[in-house]
């Protein structure tokens, strides 16, 4: 009677812990991100991280978590300013798009902290935590506002690239986004379109082929669409 008893509460226990963990780890980007990022534990050869031949076992996948992490929350928290001309053969015009952050995030200030790290896969995962500020908090609840537009998109950049390759991805699916929102309503290509955007959910980055897959969802807004002159 006794060890069954037992038997029972150590159940009810541990599924309960198995109820918070799922969720704390449930992001809540009005008050809390909480995401999940991995990094390879070894750098690809053709990196100069791979030449280091002092370095620990963990040094590289720290490094790179430690990268990736702040800059995906960033775009959480402040996002980006964008700049897009679309391609247009007919006026001989190559497409040009750039990015540049609103503003930065304070780590010393408000650190972001990591926790839970597992290994899986020749892949070490960890769970990411950054509060946000009452600003920041109020920054990001008027972006959901009715005017706000959302839209997602995908992009992908060579795993040869390092981190650099996952910041291209990420500035491919910005840009593949803004193409899918603007293109079923503007008629005639604009000489230019410039805006902001903001990560409005967890990102997905995934390897497949050799590259680097980003797949973001945001919000969206216009600050001015310029137009071809007639003549």
């Amino acid at each position: 009677m006794l060890k069954n008893k037992l038997d029972f509460i150590f159940r009810t226990f541990f599924f309960s812990l198995l109820i918070f963990a799922a969720k704390a780890q449930t992001p809540n980007f009005e008050e809390i991100i909480n995401i999940h990022v991995w990094s390879e534990l070894d750098a690809y050869p053709e990196l100069a991280e791979a030449q280091n031949t002092e370095a620990g076992i963990f040094d590289y996948s720290t490094k790179r978590i430690k990268d990736v992490a702040p800059f995906l929350i960033n775009g959480m928290v402040y996002g980006w300013n964008f700049t897009y001309t679309p391609s247009d053969k007919m006026r001989a015009i190559d497409e040009y798009f750039e990015i540049s952050p609103i503003n930065q995030i304070n780590t010393e200030e408000n650190p972001i902290t990591y926790k839970n790290p597992w290994i899986q896969d020749n892949l070490v995962h960890i769970w990411t935590e950054y509060a946000r500020t009452k600003n920041q908090i109020h920054s990001f609840k008027a972006w959901k506002t009715t005017t706000t537009q959302k839209t997602q998109g995908i992009g992908t950049a060579s795993v040869k690239l390092g981190f650099e390759g996952i910041t291209a991805a990420t500035k491919n699916a910005i840009r593949d986004g803004i193409r899918n929102f603007y293109r079923p309503i503007i008629k005639n290509k604009p000489k230019e379109i410039s805006g902001r955007i903001i990560i409005s959910k967890e990102p997905k980055i995934g390897i497949t082929q050799g590259q680097y897959s980003v797949k973001l969802d945001f919000f969206l807004e216009t600050d001015r669409i310029i137009k071809h002159t007639i003549f």
